[in-house]
């Protein structure tokens, strides 16, 4: 599943291209993919530009020059295209929008969504999220202050999008090993040492994977050669087996709460 760092790359690239052009031609491929009636959205959607790109969590905001908004989730399996019909992936679109002779194809929208939505109704929908870690408002005291009370293993508190928008499987367990913790740490047991470690952690690699694409696996256009990047860049996500990179080590695959964990188990500890 795309997590922030993936979608931060999309929002900037999306912010290159497609601002303040016209949308010419708007296509529904799978009705459940929208929230109202195709010809309404592709009606709404005609003539209409997008004058902003908003990232929150793993959501896009797409600001329209109406005020409305379109709410992207791409949940798992989800990625977006941004080009010719010729250039696009044999892959089946379930939403496109064309900018001239250009065209966002959103792909794999099996669970994902684009919904149309006021300013209000985004709003809402968005209630529920935490604060972002790389936000100007976070620092190191505020993230203390957010897990204080916490209970349970640190993935879990790190994947709670309530707790922190943004973070999912892959980031999790790199957050976990950048600071030396298992994931299943119990995070009423961290030092504020661990703490500290722990925020610098998920500044550096957060930071660090969205400036580098992400782990996709499909360049948003031609030519991209940025979205991606991070894809051999993770120290401990799917790489069962492997060789820890700081210690030589072996990576363990295990399991918590139906997810999926990776990890050194001689280089990462509970505290």
């Amino acid at each position: 599943m795309p997590e922030f760092p993936e979608m931060e790359n999309y929002r900037r690239l999306l912010s290159k291209h497609i601002v303040n052009v016209p949308v010419t031609g708007v296509t529904v491929n799978r009705e459940q993919s929208i929230n109202v009636e195709p010809e309404l959205f592709e009606k709404s959607l005609t003539g209409a530009r997008v004058v902003f790109v908003e990232r929150r969590g793993k959501h896009l905001v797409f600001h329209l020059h109406d005020g409305r908004r379109l709410l992207l989730h791409l949940m798992l399996g989800g990625l977006l295209f941004f080009g010719t019909e010729e250039e696009r992936p044999s892959r089946s679109t379930q939403v496109e929008i064309a900018f001239g002779d250009r065209i966002l194809y959103f792909m794999g929208l099996r669970l994902g969504y684009l919904h149309l939505l006021s300013v209000k109704e985004t709003q809402a929908a968005l209630a529920k999220l935490g604060p972002e870690l790389l936000d100007k408002r976070m620092n190191e005291k505020r993230f203390a202050e957010l897990l204080k009370g916490r209970r349970g293993a640190l993935k879990s508190v790190l994947v709670n999008q309530q707790v922190f928008a943004g973070i999912g499987n892959c980031y999790a367990d790199e957050i976990a090993f950048v600071a030396a913790l298992l994931p299943t740490a119990p995070v009423q047991g961290l030092t504020p040492e661990s703490i500290s470690r722990l925020y610098g952690a998920a500044c550096k690699v957060l930071s660090e994977a969205s400036d580098i694409g992400g782990y996709m696996e499909i360049p948003f256009m031609t030519g991209d050669t940025v979205t991606g990047g991070y894809n051999d860049s993770c120290k401990v996500y799917d790489r069962e087996g492997e060789s820890c990179k700081r210690c030589g080590g072996t990576i363990v695959k295990s399991e918590l709460s139906s997810r999926k964990v990776f990890y050194c188990q001689e280089c990462q500890h509970e505290g």
